[in-house]
């Protein structure tokens, strides 16, 4: 039963495993209250990484997921990888079955010795896995699913190669932006995950920033090369800040992102912030340093 996996109190021995900055479920870091944000891609590839030592290769001793109607693992399976897709995590077990997670704007997994009290309240958790020493905890995911490869639909295959990865094939993703109508900003169609998996709005802004294009340029008016650019500056980005626990795209943090009002770091001028496209995700930008063809 649930309350079986959680096990009794010990003190400093597990790890928490959210994106780098303030809880994407609350805001707060540290004291303060920050915007709440949606994970990244290299958030969740550095969260695989935490997560794979322990889990893959073992055998599983408890799971749970009380929300989730599908097929479950059970005790006794082998958990044969963990692995990140773009934004998506996946703990694949034998038999060919796939727990996939999204952690959207509020979730995210953390580790645990076993005993160790858990630093979030039972009711959050949406999927428990416990092994030989450890368990991980999945809190407040909205997406937390099973399935089974070469039967059910893979919830992956619409994304464009991961950026995260070592050689994606940034041929395909420069391709997959007739994917958006040629009207659509630059700026949201770079955080479309059909055309590259693993950008979001930090490395949206930082990407733009750092090939000075204005994030409210239509599609149309950006040229393949320049896409290849776009795509070649986030890869490097999204890559440099893999195993990192504070993000970085220029000396001393990021360019732009989270710096309203802020000096640019090359002209002085007030960084400027938005909202954009159908989903009114937040945009950063100098207005100096990237053409301005603001609204």
């Amino acid at each position: 039963m649930f309350g079986t996996l959680r096990g009794r109190a010990a003190e400093g021995v597990g790890s928490i495993i959210p994106y780098q900055g303030p809880d994407p479920a609350t805001g707060w870091e540290g004291g303060r209250r920050y915007r709440a944000a949606m994970p990244e891609g290299d958030t969740i590839h550095n969260t695989a990484a935490r997560l794979r030592p322990a889990l893959e290769g073992a055998v599983l001793l408890g799971f749970e997921a009380r929300r989730m109607r599908a097929h479950r693992p059970r005790p006794g399976w082998r958990i044969e990888s963990v692995q990140a897709v773009g934004k998506h995590l996946m703990i694949r077990f034998e038999r060919d079955l796939v727990l996939h997670t999204h952690m959207q704007m509020t979730g995210s997994w953390h580790l645990y010795a076993t005993g160790e009290r858990w630093r979030k309240p039972a009711h959050l958790s949406r999927a428990v896995l416990a092994v030989e020493g450890w368990q991980a905890v999945c809190f407040s995911a909205p997406v937390v699913e099973t399935f089974v490869i070469g039967h059910d639909p893979d919830p992956t295959a619409h994304l464009g190669p991961d950026l995260c990865g070592a050689d994606p094939d940034l041929d395909l993703a420069v391709d997959r932006f007739a994917l958006v109508d040629e009207g659509t900003q630059i700026g949201p169609a770079l955080v479309d995950q059909r055309i590259a998996a693993g950008i979001g709005n930090v490395y949206k802004s930082e990407t733009l920033f750092a090939c000075g294009l204005d994030p409210f340029v239509p599609v149309a008016e950006v040229g393949s090369e320049q896409r290849r650019q776009l795509l070649e500056a986030a890869h490097r980005q999204l890559r440099m800040n893999l195993g990192r626990n504070d993000r970085q795209t220029v000396p001393g943090g990021l360019a732009v992102y989270g710096r309203a009002n802020r000096p640019c770091r090359v002209c002085g001028v007030g960084i400027r912030v938005d909202r954009q496209g159908d989903q009114s995700r937040t945009t950063y930008w100098c207005p100096r340093c990237q053409i301005s063809r603001s609204p």
